[in-house]
């Protein structure tokens, strides 16, 4: 790899070990109304924003609640995880400190809200490593798009060859590299495909103790 001068961070089962909580919120969710849900919704949500996913709730279930309220609700359910229980993932922090000290460039891109991201963030004792939280909700855009990943480029103000993405999600992964950036996969229990997310990166790792830059 090129000398590394930016690095773009995904946030769930990437950096922050919370992969738990969006397994099951999408049915929670439903069920704390008194609905049933059908389906899956982790796997249907995988690569929706909040504001995509509560449009589905509208289309799907026949929901007269409003985006904004809905979005509301599913924050509510998953909260005080963020803002009181969720772990970043081992060396997580050991390896800002690192990239800190290089002067390396980072910020985050993450699908979930920035209120939780911030309240996490900071409890956590990591958010001043980011130079910019970015939020799939307030680009438009899930990461079925490269959006967030390229306006999280422009704010670090580095060259693509030189910046790379952290992701778990092979979605993601394939977004990014679609797009041209180079990738390291970041191993997560709530991936299943792990060996095609190996396959397209351009690094994996099983943790961020392993990491040589």
């Amino acid at each position: 790899m090129n000398q590394i001068e930016g690095i773009i961070f995904d946030l769930d089962g990437t950096l922050l070990d919370s992969m738990e909580i969006w397994n099951t919120v999408g049915n929670d969710y439903l069920i704390s109304l008194g609905i049933e849900p059908r389906e899956n919704l982790a796997e249907v949500f995988k690569e929706m924003s909040l504001k995509q996913s509560a449009e589905y709730y509208q289309m799907v279930y026949g929901m007269d609640k409003t985006t904004e309220e809905i979005i509301s609700g599913i924050n509510g359910v998953i909260e005080a995880f963020y803002i009181e229980r969720v772990q970043l993932k081992h060396g997580v922090k050991e390896f800002l400190e690192t990239l800190s000290e290089q002067d390396v460039k980072m910020c985050i891109a993450t699908a979930t809200d920035r209120y939780l991201v911030e309240a996490a963030l900071m409890r956590l004792g990591v958010r001043d490593y980011f130079q910019k939280i970015l939020t799939c909700n307030e680009v438009g855009y899930g990461k079925d798009s490269s959006v967030i990943f390229e306006k999280a480029l422009e704010i670090l103000g580095t060259s693509k060859e030189r910046t790379l993405v952290f992701e778990d999600a092979l979605h993601a992964v394939k977004t990014a590299k679609q797009a041209g950036f180079q990738v390291v996969g970041v191993y997560d229990l709530s991936e299943p495909e792990q060996e095609e997310v190996k396959k397209l990166s351009d690094m994996y790792v099983l943790s961020f103790q392993d990491i040589h830059l």
